[in-house]
């Protein structure tokens, strides 16, 4: 591990999981990747983690359940949800809640990357 910042990614869809993490490492990231919301809340990066990719669907605890968890725990993460269902009702919700961003799969590269400059400018 580096002294680049560290962004880790939750989704529990295993190519996301495979092909989001170059992605972030491209824009000069230090990734960690995580299948589940109780796997990142075990996790010893959770407390080096400086900015959360989280996917709002997921079996178990979903992205949303996460980010109250954190909220609870005292975490000022910043968050950028990504989903694949374009649930306008879950969007208010979550940004409401604090998210910086919550962006439709598939999202751009230039997406990502502003919602992540906005995430370490808020953080």
């Amino acid at each position: 591990m580096t002294d680049r910042l560290l962004i880790s990614i939750v989704d529990d869809d295993q190519s996301v999981r495979e092909s989001l993490p170059d992605l972030v490492s491209e824009f000069g990231y230090a990734v960690q990747v995580f299948s589940s919301a109780e796997d990142f809340l075990k996790s010893h990066w959770r407390a080096k983690t400086k900015c959360l990719i989280l996917d709002i669907a997921m079996p178990g605890m979903s992205g949303p359940d996460l980010q109250l968890e954190l909220k609870r725990r005292g975490s000022s993460i910043p968050i950028i949800f990504i989903t694949a269902h374009g649930d306008e009702l879950i969007r208010p919700q979550v940004m409401e809640r604090g998210a910086v961003d919550c962006l439709l799969k598939p999202f751009s590269d230039t997406a990502l990357l502003g919602a992540i400059n906005a995430a370490f400018r808020e953080g």
